[in-house]
């Protein structure tokens, strides 16, 4: 990073009243279980006469979103795929992510790279993750709706209800610690609430496992740069819940 990247990041973080960042990499990992080593008293007796029990296996979260992708196909599912869409904007990052970030639908920019948030928007939200120590490669990113909708309007019911069900394959194969809905479209389908995202935002709710924050789109902090404090208080929150899921 050179020292004009280096003033810009300092700027954005000194715009979102950020004081401190934690350089302490134990709370990005996730923990998994303990093996007892062989032998140990603590490993199960089978008697010799045992029944052989089938066992199944457990697909890893990759291998979970590869099915998942594999079934959306060149989705014809609903009518987005005959109103312009360039492709299925799947979702990017770490299948084994403690956080999840999940957007509305894709924009220009995702429709032709097929990446979600790779807009100004997205380099926000980029900005955003380093500023609670992430990158984007430890984290995962989807949006509610695959295709992007005509002059970016907001998805309708009969394209959400085709839709979600692959966003809820997503959000059990990783099995995130913390889920930020970005925006209002994207935290009132989750919730299945009407209550704007002013409302919604500064609180935490349970979902699917998960703790679930809302706060506003990057694409809103464009416009209204002043709400950037109200988002670092959001991520604040998503720290340190990353932080108690670790201990």
């Amino acid at each position: 990073m050179d020292k004009n990247q280096l003033t810009e990041h300092l700027k954005f973080y000194q715009e979102l009243g950020v004081t401190g960042i934690s350089r302490d990499p134990a709370w990005r990992r996730r923990v998994g279980p303990t093996l007892s080593p062989p032998g140990d008293p603590t490993d199960p007796v089978v008697p010799d006469d045992a029944v052989p029990v089938p066992v199944r296996v457990m697909r890893s979260a990759a291998e979970l979103l590869r099915a998942t992708r594999e079934d959306i196909g060149d989705c014809t599912r609903c009518q987005l795929h005959a109103m312009g869409r360039k492709q299925i904007v799947f979702g990017v990052g770490n299948p084994s992510a403690n956080l999840m970030f999940v957007g509305e639908a894709p924009g220009g920019d995702e429709d032709v790279q097929g990446i979600p948030f790779v807009g100004r928007a997205g380099q926000l939200l980029t900005r955003i993750i380093e500023a609670i120590g992430l990158s984007r490669d430890d984290v995962y990113i989807a949006n509610v709706i695959k295709c992007r909708p005509p002059g970016n309007r907001n998805p309708e019911p009969s394209e959400v209800e085709k839709c979600e069900p692959f966003l809820f394959r997503q959000i059990d194969a990783i099995q995130p610690k913390v889920i930020v809905a970005l925006g209002t479209f994207a935290a009132k389908t989750l919730l299945k609430t009407q209550d704007p995202i002013s409302r919604l935002r500064g609180r935490i709710f349970e979902y699917r496992g998960a703790k679930l924050i809302p706060t506003f789109h990057p694409a809103f902090l464009l416009r209204s740069p002043e709400r950037k404090r109200d988002v670092w208080e959001d991520m604040k929150k998503v720290r340190g819940l990353l932080q108690e899921s670790a201990d």
